[in-house]
């Protein structure tokens, strides 16, 4: 009869891995959740009051100027949309205790998140850079005559754009970022790149006063919304004109070096604009309809569909869209439309939407109100 020793020595053996546990969890709780409604959009209440300066991260939070009541005064505060809570307050060293609501506003994040960059009319004409992950504050960088329009980042970080009015004092400004250190300041105080108000427009202006016939072309006011390229080759940039009938125009710039490349005439004013994910489509938003820029094309193509607000997504060629009228009904809605197909799929009525993005992986994408009202869209595959 044979006998068999047991083993004292202790084995590798596989062992079931907690992150797949973890992510099982929240698959099957999606699931649950799935099933309890009949809609892919959520609504949340993210903050009280009302905030018309506002904006969105890839990664959920939320910058918005926080109306507090109690105290008389504003403050810059980051809200967590899923869980609906404020997570951090930001402020700069020497910042007043009390502040005059409406003050002029302009957020970036950065595309990890960690980082954020703010003017506020309540601090120093600059712009101020905050390590949300450190929860520190780190500095300023390019003070302004004039508040900025727009602030945007580059998709890798490593380009920062400014854009502000002013008129012939304008400025699309641009830096690359130095920092070697995750904690240290990104930018340096100095510009790399400068792009001055285009003297085509001045030029146009003056013929137009000098002819016969009423003609109002619009002055330049100013550089307005503001995107790069996911491939950081090419900036798109908004050519804000005043006047009553004055159309804005969207100039296509390289990156760095702020050279022009193409000027489009649009149709009123420009409101939003977001680059495709391959860096060949620009979609904006103008006077209520949204249109495309084809490298292909002379001319700005009108899409069968109205919007104000605009966000492509990362991977897909898909489009996520605010409209603020639709035809039949008193509301307007978010939507997500099909850019090759140019067909609407999902949508959800919606009022007051200030920004609006896709999230970091692209699996869903957020939508806020200025008072507060977060619509989360969360389909079932994408």
């Amino acid at each position: 009869m044979e006998t068999h020793e047991k083993s004292t020595m202790k084995e590798v053996v596989p062992a079931p891995s907690r992150a797949l546990a973890v992510r099982s969890a929240a698959i099957v709780a999606r699931g649950l959740r799935d099933l309890a409604r009949d809609s892919n959009w959520l609504l949340k209440k993210v903050f009280s009051g009302r905030s018309s300066h506002l904006a969105i991260s890839h990664h959920g939070e939320l910058c918005a100027l926080s109306p507090m009541v109690r105290h008389g005064t504003e403050r810059l505060t980051l809200y967590d949309i899923e869980m609906s809570l404020p997570t951090l307050a930001l402020a700069i060293p020497g910042e007043p205790s009390v502040s005059v609501p409406g003050l002029p506003a302009a957020f970036a994040w950065s595309p990890a998140g960690r980082y954020l960059t703010a003017a506020w009319g309540g601090w120093l004409p600059e712009m101020h850079v905050f390590d949300i992950d450190g929860k520190s504050y780190l500095g300023a960088f390019g003070d302004f005559a004039h508040f900025p329009n727009s602030l945007a980042w580059s998709s890798s970080g490593k380009y920062f754009a400014c854009a502000s009015g002013g008129g012939e004092a304008a400025r699309l400004r641009l830096w690359e970022a130095t920092a070697k250190s995750p904690s240290a300041m990104p930018f340096s105080a100095e510009t790399c790149y400068e792009f001055e108000a285009p003297i085509a427009s001045n030029e146009k202006q003056l013929a137009a006063d000098s002819a016969t016939e009423t003609v109002d072309e619009g002055v330049f006011s100013g550089f307005g919304g503001t995107a790069f390229s996911p491939d950081e080759a090419s900036l798109a940039t908004v050519l804000q004109n005043d006047g009553e009938w004055a159309d804005d125009s969207i100039a296509i710039v390289e990156v760095p070096t702020l050279r022009a490349q193409k000027t489009y005439q649009a149709q009123g004013r420009v409101t939003d604009l977001s680059w495709t994910s391959d860096s060949q489509q620009l979609i904006y938003c103008s006077a209520g309809q949204a249109y495309r820029i084809a490298p292909e094309s002379s001319e700005p193509e009108a899409l069968p569909f109205g919007a104000e607000l605009c966000a492509c997504h990362p991977h897909l060629p898909l489009g996520l869209f605010f409209s603020s009228w639709l035809r039949n009904s008193a509301k307007g809605r978010v939507f997500v439309a099909d850019l090759n197909h140019l067909g609407v799929f999902d949508e959800y009525p919606a009022e007051g939407v200030v920004d609006l993005r896709w999230n970091v992986d692209a699996a869903k994408a957020y939508a806020v109100t200025a008072e507060g009202l977060a619509y989360i869209y969360e389909p079932p595959l994408l």
